[in-house]
């Protein structure tokens, strides 16, 4: 199943964390945090301005992002955990 997110929001699939520290010791999935990065899949059209004019995403499909602990809000797809955010809630692109 294919998903078009509407106007400014953004579909992230989460980059899975390391398993390991620095150091070597290997983190139980218990202690695991969600990861804050992510790989975009699909992006909207755009947010509509006050004018009419509809204005474009400035991620693209394919980029690398951060965004916040708690943001978006969290839907299972064809059995793939993704997370359906607005453009706002992403901090910035990896390069």
């Amino acid at each position: 199943m294919k998903l078009r997110p509407l106007h400014d929001r953004v579909l992230v699939k989460r980059v899975e964390s390391e398993e390991k520290t620095t150091g070597g010791i290997i983190i139980p999935d218990t202690a695991k945090e969600k990861p804050m990065q992510g790989e975009v899949l699909a992006v909207g059209a755009g947010s509509r301005g006050e004018d009419g004019k509809v204005t474009a995403l400035d991620v693209k499909v394919g980029d690398r992002v951060l965004f916040g602990k708690w943001s978006g809000t969290e839907v299972k797809i064809d059995g793939d955990e993704l997370l359906i955010m607005k453009e706002a809630d992403i901090m910035g692109v990896l390069e």
